[in-house]
């Protein structure tokens, strides 16, 4: 793969046309919505990533809290527990930008993240980058996304992820998705990665989500076997 500095991400953080909904499940921003924190807190049965798994294919839990700022901007802090380089908890700072521009949704954001107790020699802090273009298409939306750091964490150096999504719903209450996406890496294996499943809105706060993950890697070990992952989300 090509290797890139911090340049070209940074870059796409000065893009006047970014924007809207990390993965917030298609939030939209407006001018005119004050500022305001949100919160979330779940839980799966299995940590998963772009298709393979950080927890060892065990249980884990996550957090996060975020402000957004009536101009677009937002800020954030995330904990997730893992089971990687001798670590069990990553953490993660970030802040972006959602705007909306020629009919489409654009988010970009930077952040940085951090390994809890890794063992020494493997990288426990990175950057990554994050580009989304989200567009509706009726009851259907699709979302476009790049994700790039310059050396990632543990012995992983640079990777860059490219994913196309797709959602739409089967009733007021269930919504279908599937994700296919391909991450390129050094020092670890290239592969394809894919989801698919459904989302359940058991009330206005929280969500049931059943999904199979798999990746086109399964030799390469467990982490990148296929597996079935049952998900709860509380966001308020």
């Amino acid at each position: 793969m090509i290797r890139s500095s911090h340049l070209p991400a940074l870059a796409l953080l000065l893009l006047p046309t970014v924007a809207a909904a990390q993965d917030r499940d298609n939030a939209r921003y407006s001018g005119d919505t004050p500022g305001h924190f949100s919160f979330e807190l779940g839980a799966g049965t299995d940590n998963r990533s772009k298709g393979s798994s950080k927890s060892g294919n065990d249980p884990y839990v996550f957090g996060e809290v975020q402000w957004n700022a009536s101009n677009g901007f937002y800020a954030d802090l995330e904990f997730e527990t893992i089971d990687s380089s001798g670590s069990y908890v990553e953490t993660e700072a970030e802040a972006g930008w959602q705007y909306s521009a020629f009919g489409l949704d654009f988010d970009t954001s930077a952040s940085h993240k951090w390994r809890v107790g890794a063992v020494a020699g493997h990288d426990d802090a990175a950057w990554e980058y994050q580009f989304d273009v989200i567009k509706d298409f009726g009851a259907v939306d699709t979302r476009f996304r790049v994700e790039h750091s310059p050396d990632g964490l543990g012995s992983t150096e640079a990777w860059t992820w490219v994913e196309g999504r797709v959602r739409f719903p089967l009733t007021d209450s269930l919504k279908a998705s599937a994700t296919l996406g391909r991450r390129e890496q050094d020092n670890a294996p290239d592969y394809t990665g894919w989801n698919a499943g459904v989302a359940y809105a058991v009330t206005d706060t929280t969500s049931l989500d059943l999904r199979w993950h798999g990746t086109d890697i399964e030799e390469e070990g467990e982490q990148y076997e296929n597996a079935l992952v049952a998900s709860v989300l509380v966001a308020f």
